[in-house]
């Protein structure tokens, strides 16, 4: 199973692409655990606050287009062929 993962703004720097195919991820939650032991502590930094576990609020993910209500999402299963867009917070007059 193989989920397509798309970055933007600073999560795209963090990561260095625009995205990546990650396998073996059954929820949010696990695909945010497989980027991070992926990609290391600077995208962590990005996703939790500081020395936790706690997503950052202003995070914003999609799956297929849909918005999720973080936290409360992250048990949200993934099935193979998803598309899993990560957004930082987005602002703009």
């Amino acid at each position: 199973m193989a989920v397509t993962v798309k970055f933007f703004a600073s999560f795209r720097e963090a990561m260095g692409k625009k995205q990546e195919s990650i396998e073996g991820v059954n929820n949010v939650a696990s695909l945010l655990d497989e980027l991070v032991r992926k990609f290391g502590e600077k995208l962590a930094e990005q996703f939790y606050y500081s020395g936790t576990r706690e997503l950052r609020k202003t995070m914003n993910i999609l799956v297929n287009g849909g918005g999720l209500n973080l936290p409360h999402d992250l048990d949200k299963p993934l099935k193979d062929g998803d598309v899993v867009a990560i957004f930082p917070p987005v602002s703009g007059g």
